[in-house]
């Protein structure tokens, strides 16, 4: 048995070692309070460009947002400036946030091309800097999430963790692909392993973790501290909370029930409406309805409805009667694959 390990970040202690990823365009408050009341150790905000952190534009304040039941509260910042990354941390220190986050793994052009994210596994100076200008910047602790390396040829990450162990860095997660492998193929856990056995510092592994055996291989694989949850949480927010008493426990609980699903779903919806205004509110909760109905029985016809949709209250009428009609199928019928 996988026995859960108690994770200390510094003056931070984290109970349950499942953490919900920082996604761009997912893990937005909204997203985040669900997880963090389901269940889970730790959420992360959404990459946030630091110099876009430092002119407090308004989409960036919004996505840097958090709320108190997100206690410890973890911002993730993105940048290929040392002095701009460290103002951003501190800005954040200054805010409330008790964590920051260091991103050297987005793979995305446009991040890449600016010389951010895994772009910087490719630059261990300029990566070196970084780090330690960001640690001397706050009081808090500050973390790294890399990727294996820039490709098969340049796998890295356990320098780059030895790197960072001594630049003052308190954690580490390690996403199971190379940046030029994108989200291709599967994640290599094993290789996580290499990372955890180059450094004293706390590990966590990320990449294609989706189910209760995904977390038992990727921990037995990569000897890591915790998980991290990334796309295995789309239109689940509940599944790091069955992790984190998956660990505790090794009992499988399902999802929740079809009538809590729905109040989850349209509650989900209020508040993106909330967060992003009605106009912007109705066009990113679409992908999340989506993913909330995901293997449900008669789906495709429900997300092509909803996305003709304007209307808030004809979108609330259509989530309630899609799971309406699933609850009154009998258990077999209601899911086309298992859920």
């Amino acid at each position: 048995m996988l026995a859960p390990r108690t994770i200390a970040i510094g003056n931070i202690t984290i109970a349950d070692p499942v953490w919900l990823a920082p996604m761009t365009g997912v893990s937005d408050l909204p997203f985040r309070k669900l997880v963090k009341r389901f269940g889970t150790g730790m959420v992360v905000s959404e990459m946030i460009a630091s110099r876009a952190m430092i002119l407090q534009t308004r989409n960036v304040m919004r996505m840097a947002s958090f709320d108190a039941s997100e206690f410890p509260f973890a911002v993730q910042l993105a940048g290929c400036d040392p002095e701009v990354m460290g103002d951003a941390a501190k800005l954040n220190e200054d805010r409330g946030a008790q964590l920051i986050d260091i991103n050297f793994g987005c793979p995305v052009k446009k991040v890449v091309g600016g010389h951010a994210g895994s772009a910087l596994m490719r630059d261990e100076k300029l990566a070196a800097k970084i780090l330690e200008a960001t640690v001397k910047a706050v009081s808090i602790p500050v973390t790294l999430k890399m990727r294996t390396g820039w490709d098969d040829n340049s796998r890295n990450a356990p320098n780059m963790a030895k790197i960072a162990e001594d630049a003052g860095i308190k954690m580490l997660t390690v996403h199971g692909r190379t940046r030029c492998q994108m989200y291709k193929g599967h994640a290599d856990w094993s290789f996580i392993r290499k990372v955890k056995e180059a450094t004293a510092l706390p590990v966590i592994a990320n990449g294609d973790i989706n189910s209760f055996e995904d977390v038992d291989t990727a921990l037995l694989e990569s000897g890591a501290d915790g998980v991290m949850i990334g796309r295995g949480s789309y239109g689940r927010p509940w599944f790091p909370s069955q992790v984190c008493h998956y660990l505790k426990t090794r009992e499988k609980i399902s999802a929740p029930p079809l009538a809590e699903q729905r109040a989850t779903v349209l509650e989900h919806y209020d508040a993106m409406l909330a967060h992003y205004g009605v106009e912007n509110g109705v066009m990113v909760a679409r992908k999340h309805i989506g993913w909330y109905s995901s293997g449900i029985n008669d789906s495709a016809a429900y997300r092509q409805r909803v996305n003709t949709l304007t209307d808030p209250a004809q979108v609330k009428q259509e989530i309630s009667d899609f799971y309406s009609k699933a609850q009154e199928k009998p258990a077999s019928e209601v899911y086309a694959c298992a859920a």
